[in-house]
Formats: C-alpha cells, sequence, structure tokens
C-alpha cells in the first residue's frame, strides 16, 4: 500500500513536470537556484558538517519525518534533533539524490529520490545503542524553499525496512 503512495505522488508529480510550458531564462535561474540549494544542503551532510547543513534551513524552518510523525520546529531543532542525531549514530552516512529533482516554480517546492546509507556505529539520540550494521535505505524528500532557505521539507522512506537492516525488528 506504502508502495503504491509512493507511487501515485511520484507519477503525479512527473506529470505535472511534463504538463509546464518550457521555462523563460529567469524561470530557469529560479530552477538552478532551488536545485543548488538542495545539493549544497546535500553536500553539508555528506561532509558531516552540522551546523552547515543547519544553516540552509529557516529560522522557522520546519523537518518532518514521516516515520515519527511529530515535526521538528525551527533551525535549532532540525540541527540537534535530526542532523545531529543522524550524524552521530552514522558518521560515515552518505546521502546521494538519485536522478534530478523536479521543481515546481509556483510553490517554491523541490521533490527528489535518494538513498541514504552508512554503517550504524554511534548511538542514537534516544539512547539506542549503535547496532555496528551497516544500511541502506532510498526515500524521497519534498522541500518548500523561501530566499533558498527550507521552510519546510519532509521525508518519506521505508523505516521497517531500516530498522530490519539494524537488527532492530
Amino acid at each position: 500500500m506504502h508502495t503504491n503512495r509512493f507511487a501515485l505522488l511520484v507519477t503525479a508529480a512527473l506529470v505535472a513536470g511534463c504538463n509546464r510550458p518550457t521555462p523563460k531564462a529567469d524561470t530557469a535561474v529560479a530552477d538552478s537556484q532551488a536545485v543548488a540549494a538542495v545539493d549544497g544542503y546535500m553536500a553539508a551532510w555528506n561532509a558531516h558538517d552540522v551546523a552547515r547543513a543547519a544553516s540552509y534551513f529557516a529560522d522557522s524552518g520546519v523537518y518532518l519525518d514521516a516515520s515519527v510523525g511529530t515535526p521538528q520546529v525551527g533551525r535549532a531543532n532540525a540541527q540537534k534533533n535530526v542532523i545531529q542525531v543522524f550524524i552521530t549514530a552514522v558518521p560515515d552516512c552518505r546521502w546521494t539524490r538519485d536522478g534530478a529533482p523536479i521543481v515546481n516554480r509556483a510553490s517554491d517546492g523541490v521533490a527528489f529520490q535518494w538513498t541514504f546509507s552508512g554503517t550504524n556505529t554511534g548511538p542514537w539520540g534516544d539512547g539506542t545503542k549503535a547496532s555496528g550494521k551497516p544500511f541502506s535505505i532510498h526515500g524521497v524528500t519534498f522541500l518548500r524553499l523561501e530566499q533558498g532557505k527550507i521552510k519546510w521539507q519532509g521525508d518519506y522512506y521505508d523505516a521497517l525496512g531500516f530498522y530490519k537492516q539494524l537488527g532492530m525488528m
């Protein structure tokens, strides 16, 4: 059922992208700026630079991990409760984009599929001890940008598969 919803979301986004007119020079620049923001954000994660990754969030930006359900509101909370937690638990983490992102200029939205991988060698934020196991998960991120900063991020992925790879289930 989750796979069907994901396929529906991706299909709708692709269809919407196919129906848009050929971009003019100014809209192409806006698209490239949105993609540059995503690439910079991911590069900061891959450099394991917590402060730099958090700098891509607006002061009041919201991060939602759909599998957790409780949003983290504000740059400081995203930094402390998301970015720092993952980089501590997975110090060799690698976050890569799978294909080109979809940019929606009307809503300042960006969507992209990704792979997140690494080895859980550090403790998790809730005190769960490291499993020492490698993992690789696929997901999708939806962003809303405002002046190049993330005002909303939603991450959707197979949490059950993630937990199984870590031996937590």
